[in-house]
C-alpha cells in the first residue's frame, strides 16, 4: 500500500499542506515526538524516499514543503510513529519492508486525518485514491471499511490508535 508518482489527472488536485499550513499538523506531529520542518519550495525535501514533492524522514524529524500532499505527511510521520523509539532515531528516509507496518501505518495516516481541520478521512482517502495508492479491494475506503481489521488491531496491541479512531 504505498503511494506513488501521481497516476491520474486528479493527483494533481490532492490537498496540499499550502491549503491548511504548517501549524496544526506541527502539533499533531509533537504530540507523537515527532519534528515537522519546512523546506523551501522548489528545494530537495531530506529523506524524501519519492522525492519531488513527497515528505521525507530522518529519525524523529519529518520534512515537507508547501507543496507536498497532505497524505504524503501523514504517511511518512505514519512510519515514524509506528516504529518503537529505538528503531526511530535510526531511520534516514525508508522506514520499514514489513507488511505489517505498512499496513497499520495506512491505517493511520486515514485516523490522524481526522484531527487536521480541513482534512478529515474522507478528503484523505480520496487524495490517496487519487495519487495512486493500490489496495487489495480497488479503493483506500474499501480497505479502511472492510479489510484493514489487522492493521487495526495492529496498532492497538502497541496502543497507538488514538481516541479519533473510534
Amino acid at each position: 500500500m504505498e503511494p506513488h508518482a501521481p497516476a491520474t489527472p486528479g493527483a494533481a488536485a490532492v490537498m496540499r499542506l499550502r491549503d491548511i499550513g504548517f501549524d496544526a499538523p506541527r502539533a499533531l506531529l509533537a504530540g507523537y515526538g515527532l519534528t515537522l520542518h519546512a523546506v523551501a519550495d522548489a528545494t530537495p525535501i531530506p529523506g524524501s524516499f519519492w522525492g519531488d514533492d513527497e515528505a521525507g524522514i530522518i529519525g524523529h524529524d519529518v520534512y515537507a514543503r508547501a507543496d507536498t500532499p497532505v497524505h504524503s505527511l501523514l504517511h511518512e510521520a505514519g512510519h515514524l510513529i509506528v516504529l518503537p523509539a529505538e528503531r526511530r532515531a535510526s531511520v534516514h528516509t525508508d522506514a520499514t519492508d514489513s507488511v505489517e507496518e505498512e499496513d497499520a501505518t495506512c491505517y493511520l495516516q486515514i485516523v490522524l486525518a481526522d484531527a487536521l481541520p480541513g482534512v478529515g478521512r474522507d478528503r484523505l482517502m480520496a487524495d490517496m485514491d487519487a495519487w495512486g495508492y493500490t489496495f487489495r479491494l480497488g479503493s483506500a475506503r474499501a480497505w479502511f471499511e472492510h479489510d484493514a481489521a489487522d492493521a487495526r488491531d495492529w496498532l492497538i496491541a502497541r496502543d497507538l490508535l488514538p481516541e479519533l479512531a473510534a
